[in-house]
């Protein structure tokens, strides 16, 4: 079966057809081009899917991904990295084995088929060309053997007629002679013309066109076998990363099954865990004897030991409800004076400015009233605000309830002997190096190394104090030493205030008793106990005040203490508390951000339906 026997008429046809191949194939090539953009642009959209829910450093995810949940859900995301990645392997193989070798092939598949149908082109001109010789010898000799014949013709007549002279007729004689002759030689030109025309014929439709046209042939069956051979790559491509793509499903199972909800519920318990004992019954208050209503442990907490009634509140005993009490119930218990919003923290004012206004003295108050102020006041609110939302506490966490803060202190010391053996084995390092410099001079000073040999001797001894410390907090916290006596206690809570910010000094305003609470000797016969942060949960909850306003900062301001907040010359800013004449206004940046300037640094536009516009200046 060949072309050049069966097709030897179909010139046209085949130019056509082999056309046609070569648009199937640059068809499949861009489809595979299309395919392999498809493949990146999957990859990508996988890439930035996994990079989006990967969790931020230094942020709170972090923290989250301490569960086995999470822990597979990071995994997954991790594998859906790689699994992208199988994709873009996918799209480079395909783009290399597939796309560049065919585009190649391509272009030499168009020269080879100019080159083989211009030989055709000119085999038929050259067959055209000796048709038309054929043509001409055929024509010249018709014409010569038709003027023969009358040149016979006329030398017939002549000589038949007797009116004709001799001279004549022998001239006719001639003249059909000559024409006999002209013939005779058309006809062997024509008949030699008619044979190498049949020989070129013969060549042409025998050899020649079958010699081209099997080349055609062969081009076109190597074109159809090159796009099989692309389209198994194609395949095979594909069939290679299967099996990795497997291992990416077999390693999401993997974490799939690794998830355990018991240790995940465990870790719940260490995060959340506080070490307060459940509350205990509420006793039942006689309301038909006349008596002024007061806070008493009938009512707040049970009694102990022989009977006698010690108003105790918020300690460790099972009488301890009130983290569990809405604010406003709590505030109808507590029937103490109603105090006006306190001044915000005296190491906030900017009395260093001029103009600026001074804050007034805080006056030491009995605990009661503190203890009124802090749950009355939103400016105190919003300092242990600051202090959930991750500002400084106090030192040695007793903030935190116990179990909290011992996970805290722990987590401190194992930092600090981090630290320390990381001093260590520099002093260490250097401490071998100053040995070999003493062994040979010619590789350096001795001397050079002593100098950071004792800052890191410093160094170490400052760390082991710092231990020390927290290990002694520690052993409080875990029982294995007496707690601190109220003095001590009170000693250190000064010692701290002096040596912390603000917003310790907020946090530390309380007296703590030996287990993290609060404590006042009001008298004899009454003591108090709150701790410091059961209220963060509950104050924490609030609705942020609303806008009352805006305000225009005049001038720029440091806020470099707890409760102020740094504003620029001509930032707008939103008003959530009036200047109650403490000479303080309080401001809001953002969602997260708020605080209090001098009213006099800002320009106030209170809104119509809140109080009226007013403007301070």
């Amino acid at each position: 079966m060949s072309w050049g026997t069966e097709l030897w008429d179909q010139f046209d046809n085949l130019e056509k057809h082999t056309q046609w191949g070569i648009d199937v194939l640059e068809k499949y090539i861009k489809f595979v081009k299309e395919r392999t953009e498809i493949e990146l642009s999957y990859a990508k959209q996988l890439r930035n899917l996994s990079k989006k829910y990967q969790p931020k450093k230094n942020s709170k995810e972090e923290e989250e991904y301490r569960y086995t949940s999470t822990r597979a859900f990071l995994a997954t995301l991790n594998e859906m990295n790689d699994y992208a990645g199988q994709h873009e392997v996918i799209s480079e193989n395909m783009t290399s084995l597939i796309t560049g070798e065919l585009t190649r092939y391509v272009q030499e598949l168009k020269q080879e088929r100019k080159s083989h149908f211009h030989d055709g082109r000119k085999a038929q001109q050259h067959i055209e060309t000796c048709w038309k010789q054929l043509e001409a010898s055929k024509r010249r000799f018709e014409r010569d053997c038709k003027e023969a014949d009358r040149a016979q013709q006329y030398f017939e007549k002549m000589d038949a007629d007797i009116n004709v002279t001799k001279a004549d007729v022998e001239k006719a004689r001639q003249q059909a002679q000559l024409r006999h002759q002209m013939a005779e030689d058309s006809k062997a030109e024509y008949s030699s013309t008619l044979q190498k025309f049949n020989s070129e014929q013969h060549d042409h439709y025998y050899t020649h066109i079958p010699n081209i046209f099997q080349k055609i042939q062969e081009m076109e069956e190597r074109r159809i076998v090159r796009i099989g051979e692309s389209m198994k790559t194609f395949a095979e491509v594909d069939r290679q990363v299967i099996p990795i793509i497997g291992k990416c499903l077999d390693e999401i199972t993997k974490a799939a099954e690794s998830i355990d909800h018991k240790n995940d519920s465990q870790l719940v318990i260490e995060a959340f865990k506080s070490g307060f004992e459940p509350p205990g019954d509420i006793d039942f208050e006689d309301f038909t004897q006349p008596m002024k209503r007061t806070i008493s442990e009938s009512s707040l907490s049970n009694s102990r030991g022989d009977g006698k009634s010690e108003p105790k509140f918020g300690g460790k005993s099972k009488g301890k409800l009130w983290p569990f009490i809405k604010k406003n119930k709590l505030m109808s218990l507590l029937t103490s004076p109603h105090q006006p919003p306190p001044p915000p923290p005296a190491s906030a004012s900017p009395s260093a400015v001029p103009n600026g206004p001074q804050s007034p003295k805080q006056q030491k108050e009995p605990l009661s009233h503190r203890f009124n102020e802090f749950m009355t006041s939103k400016p105190k609110i919003h300092c242990f605000r600051s202090l959930k939302r991750g500002g400084a506490g106090p030192e040695d966490f007793s903030n935190l309830p116990p179990e909290q803060r011992r996970k805290k202190l722990q987590q401190k010391v194992d930092e600090l002997n981090k630290d320390i053996q990381k001093e260590m084995d520099q002093r260490d390092a250097l401490t071998k190096m100053k040995d070999v410099y003493i062994k040979n001079p010619q590789m350096g000073d001795a001397a050079s190394v002593d100098h950071r040999l004792a800052e890191l001797g410093q160094n170490i001894e400052k760390l082991r104090i710092e231990v020390q410390k927290f290990e002694g907090w520690l052993a409080e916290v875990e029982g294995r030493l007496p707690p601190r006596t109220e003095q001590a206690r009170r000693q250190s809570g000064l010692y701290e205030a002096q040596n912390t910010s603000a917003v310790n000094s907020c946090a530390q305003d309380r007296e703590s008793s030996p287990d993290g609470s609060y404590t006042e000797e009001q008298s004899q016969e009454t003591e108090m106990k709150v701790p410091a942060t059961d209220f963060d949960d509950e104050f924490d909850d609030e609705e942020p005040l609303p806008t009352i306003g805006t305000c225009k900062a005049l001038y720029t301001f440091e806020g470099q203490n707890e409760g102020t907040i740094s504003v620029a010359e001509g930032e707008m800013l939103y008003v959530i508390e009036e200047d109650k004449g403490d000479g303080w206004t309080r401001i809001r940046r953002n969602e997260d951000e708020e605080g209090y300037v001098p009213t006099s640094y800002v320009e106030v536009y209170l809104d119509k339906n809140a109080k009226g516009a007013m403007t301070y200046i």
